[in-house]
């Protein structure tokens, strides 16, 4: 099946390519009394808590829950068919929500390599999309995103929920008020623990299960549950390891907070260092440098840290701030007057002076407490497709940030080289085999066109 088949098949006939010119289905969610119809794409992990969050809602209805995986998501469709006047669609071909004029958005839970392609296709089908981080599997296709969202004016909100954080752009506030004064080096960890990965072999698929459509544009093989649910981490067809997956969080934060876009170079090295022996492609153990005309940013990331924790939940729900030397989620902004230390996902900041007494604690001169921003993001998402606006974590900040990322991950995966990287043509200069990583090789029917 060609890809043409497979999106017309579900598309209503929407051509792809240079014939895709027609205007988008317009939001059947301007008037203030409507409801907006969601349909939930990929119903674990992190999904389960989008549609537990968004279903609480009083203006948001879900008419689809769609997974390739039979056993999933029969908690919320009885859950759903009982608080909803109308009991939602459990599906597994996401294609029959996006062919369903009464949706006006879709929830994208699915893997990483599926962000992607699963927005572009829901923004050409005339659905608002909210997407997981990381937005995108490689730089090109992140920038397909954002075209395909502008050319068909949709709302495409990333679950960075940190740029809904009021404490996040309390912090950002103070650092414009110069109180911190010029910032010149940032840190960002990510610092967790972990073990080996022993991958399994084949196995019989379960029953039911498309492993063809969960595989996607990804490579084709068969079916081992080291290849399945969660696991999938683990390897690049899927995944850009722990730094997609959780520091993007506080890279997103920072390169807000610094006021930075693109990096004019990208230095990584790593690797598996702590288990060696591990089944796992991408590393346990890495460290990036970004470079800016006047700021130096930097990320350390671990796998296999039992002594760090991420932020406690109490703390995300205002208890005060954790303790940051074994905070394993924060930023560090060296200021030219102080030092300010953030945490994510409601983990409060505070700005230290220098200490009164030499070898004492720092002076602490400014804090915030915060909030987990869940409830605001998913709020503002909803506000922006009623008042046709661009949200918080529109899909361009999004991209941008995912391409530290994934620029970090070629520079690491090439044995730690420094890649100057060209800002307005979003590739790499003068490393012709790192800029082959800038994009994927896609799997037919499940590709992505040049013309979204």
């Amino acid at each position: 099946m060609e890809r043409r088949e497979f999106l017309s098949a579900s598309l209503a006939g929407l051509a792809t390519g240079a014939a895709a010119l027609a205007l988008p289905r317009p939001s059947r969610a301007a008037a203030p009394g409507d409801k907006v119809i969601l349909a939930a794409i990929g119903l674990g992990g992190r999904c389960s808590t989008l549609v537990q969050g968004f279903s609480s809602r009083p203006d948001v209805e879900f008419a689809y829950l769609c997974d390739v995986d039979p056993r999933r998501g029969g908690d919320f469709l009885r859950h759903l068919s009982s608080t909803q006047k109308h009991a939602p669609a459990r599906v597994s071909d996401f294609r029959r929500a996006l062919d369903d004029q009464a949706v006006d958005a879709v929830i994208i839970g699915m893997p990483d390599h599926w962000h992607g392609p699963g927005t572009i296709y829901a923004c050409q089908a005339g659905k608002h999309v909210y997407v997981e981080k990381p937005p995108s599997h490689n730089v090109w296709e992140g920038r397909k995103m954002v075209e395909a969202a502008r050319r068909y004016r949709r709302v495409v909100q990333v679950g960075t929920q940190n740029r809904s954080a009021p404490y996040v752009r309390k912090a950002l506030e103070y650092l414009k008020s110069g109180a911190l004064g010029k910032v010149h080096l940032l840190k960002v960890y990510n610092l967790k623990s972990g073990g080996p990965f022993r991958a399994a072999g084949e196995s019989p698929q379960p029953e039911g299960l498309d492993y063809d459509a969960w595989l996607g544009p990804a490579p084709r093989r068969p079916f081992s549950l080291s290849h399945f649910h969660g696991t999938w981490h683990a390897w690049w067809a899927y995944s850009g390891g722990d730094m997609a997956d959780d520091g993007i969080h506080q890279l997103d934060i920072a390169r807000w907070l610094a006021g930075k876009d693109y990096p004019r170079a990208v230095t990584a090295s790593g690797g598996k260092l702590a288990y060696p022996q591990s089944d796992a492609e991408v590393p346990d153990t890495q460290v990036v440098t970004f470079e800016y005309d006047d700021l130096l940013m930097t990320f350390e990331l671990t796998g296999w840290a039992p002594y760090m924790d991420k932020i406690a939940g109490d703390i995300r729900n205002g208890a005060g701030s954790p303790y940051w030397p074994q905070c394993a989620t924060r930023i560090e902004l060296y200021g030219t007057q102080g030092l300010m230390v953030l945490g994510r996902h409601g983990g409060s900041w505070q700005v230290f002076h220098k200490a009164k007494q030499q070898s004492r604690q720092g002076e602490l001169v400014a804090e915030e407490r915060g909030r987990f921003p869940d409830p605001e993001h998913q709020a503002d998402f909803i506000d922006a497709i009623r008042n046709d606006r661009r949200p918080n974590a529109d899909i361009e900040e999004g991209h941008r940030s995912a391409v530290l990322v994934h620029l970090a991950n070629i520079a690491t995966r090439l044995g730690g080289r420094r890649l100057a990287f060209d800002a307005k043509t979003e590739t790499i200069v003068g490393d012709p085999e790192a800029n082959a990583l800038v994009k994927r090789d896609y799997r037919k029917p499940y590709d992505v066109p040049d013309m979204v």
